[in-house]
């Protein structure tokens, strides 16, 4: 497919922001098929330190494609800090914060973006994340992950937990919380709301930028018939203990700054002490996990 020429002097309708760090080969087919959509865009891929050569490559393969843009940060500054970096770069009216293992359609862009024109009050407008099956991530669809919420849903108790239960919709629906997989934002929003937190390091800051839309008069939309192919994240494979810190880290902050509970010391105290058992009570089966895979690894080298 030949690179699609913008009109010159046009300015993109979206800028997609793409944070790596060590993503592997499939952020080379994200930047791929992302710069293969027609539409005037901008993308931006702004790089926390990697070290597997793909950022180098996605330049090469894109040589001379005025529409990217390569920020090498030098170090891991996580996920809303690099965003809120390449956002301050970005050119196009509207952004789309995009996860290297995403792979658009060319159709997806307009859908969003039709569906944005259509919906004034959107502030944030996610998709339906799904598998190489196409079943969809449930955390597309969800609340606020409030502590009653959260325990139902850690337990598989009955009753309203924070991913909303039952099939994906097929049709633009009005909820809490999207995946941060992919959110559609337009700038202005997100500049008047300052971005991510950057005191998140790596995950629960999507629940945070959703909320505070929410908190600051606008909506969280999911539209229900873009439906976008994800994987799973390469860090998350390979540095498990390192990602599952930094989201029960995330999950503590969240707590503290939204969940009406946190204003009682006693539950304060009990909420704290069950993330970080939780959190230490994963890390054997994540080790395991990851041994397991390094011995597959090797053993499908030397075969």
């Amino acid at each position: 497919m030949s690179t699609p020429t913008p009109s010159p002097g046009a300015s993109p309708a979206v800028s997609i922001i793409v944070v790596s760090a060590d993503s592997g080969a499939s952020l080379r087919e994200c930047a791929r098929r992302a710069l293969a959509c027609t539409l005037p865009l901008q993308f931006i891929l702004i790089d926390n330190d990697s070290h597997d050569g793909i950022p180098q490559a996605i330049e090469r393969d894109h040589q001379g494609d005025e529409r990217l843009l390569v920020i090498y940060n030098g170090a891991n500054l996580g996920f809303g800090p690099a965003i809120n970096r390449a956002a301050a770069k970005a050119s196009g009216d509207t952004l789309l914060v995009l996860n290297p293992d995403c792979l658009l359609e060319d159709d997806t862009l307009q859908r969003l973006l039709d569906h944005l024109e259509q919906t004034p009050k959107a502030g944030v407008i996610g998709a339906v994340v799904c598998d190489e099956s196409g079943h969809a991530d449930p955390a597309s669809f969800r609340r606020d992950p409030l502590l009653a919420r959260s325990l139902r849903t850690l337990i598989g108790a009955e009753g309203e937990g924070v991913n909303i239960a039952g099939p994906a919709p097929d049709r633009m629906v009005q909820t809490e919380a999207v995946s941060g997989a992919l959110m559609l934002m337009p700038r202005d929003v997100f500049r008047r709301i300052d971005g991510f937190d950057e005191a998140y390091f790596l995950h629960c800051e999507d629940l945070d930028i959703c909320r505070r839309v929410r908190d600051a008069g606008y909506e969280v939309w999911l539209a229900g018939d873009v439906r976008v192919l994800h994987g799973k994240g390469t860090s998350s494979r390979h540095r498990p203990v390192f990602v599952s810190w930094y989201k029960h880290r995330g999950m503590w902050r969240w707590f503290r700054k939204f969940d009406p509970a946190a204003r009682n010391p006693l539950l304060v105290a009990i909420v704290w002490l069950g993330i970080w058992a939780h959190f230490l009570l994963k890390i054997p089966g994540q080790w395991w996990r990851l041994a397991k895979r390094k011995r597959r690894v090797a053993s499908d080298v030397t075969a």
